[in-house]
């Protein structure tokens, strides 16, 4: 398992932010329609669920992800203003079990899915999505209100393994 600490920076975080604040400010000031946010929530959740696949593709490509937007935000931020990287603690939301990962699996589907058939705009809000939640992910205190987020695709795989195994002798 790869469970090794990921790389944060203030300036990672912040960028984050500022992929947040760029898709939210549109639907914010136009007419708030909750659908408008399907595209950039389902990357959210994607990018958050990813930060609990220790081991797998997911935590690695998570990971990654972190470590190179906080990278690039020290770089950024120590060019323009001359200071050196400001770290950040980072923490795992929980942990997954078998029937969990199924859960996560199948959403890294259905999202795959969605950016494939989506619009160009629609397709940048999932890959802003996927970033925001994955480096805000990463923050112990999201991650400790998202406690329940890892908790919840464990139930739901448990509940189809349960159903998968009706009537078994």
């Amino acid at each position: 398992m790869n469970a090794a600490a990921v790389g944060l920076s203030l300036a990672g975080v912040a960028a984050a932010l500022a992929i947040m604040w760029a898709n939210f400010r549109p639907w914010w000031k136009g007419g708030r329609d909750p659908k408008a946010l399907l595209p950039y929530g389902s990357g959210w959740l994607l990018g958050s669920l990813a930060t609990v696949c220790a081991g797998g593709a997911l935590g690695w490509g998570a990971a990654g992800i972190a470590g190179l937007l906080s990278k690039g935000g020290d770089t950024a931020v120590g060019s323009l203003v001359g200071t050196g990287a400001a770290a950040l603690a980072s923490r795992r939301m929980g942990t997954l079990d078998p029937a969990g990962g199924i859960v996560v699996a199948l959403v890294f589907v259905i999202v795959g899915i969605l950016f494939k058939v989506s619009s160009p705009k629609d397709r940048r809000r999932i890959a802003g999505g996927v970033i925001t939640g994955v480096v805000l992910g990463f923050l112990p205190g999201v991650a400790s209100q998202l406690g329940w987020l890892p908790e919840t695709a464990n139930m739901i795989g448990a509940w189809g393994q349960s159903l998968g195994n009706k009537g078994a002798a």
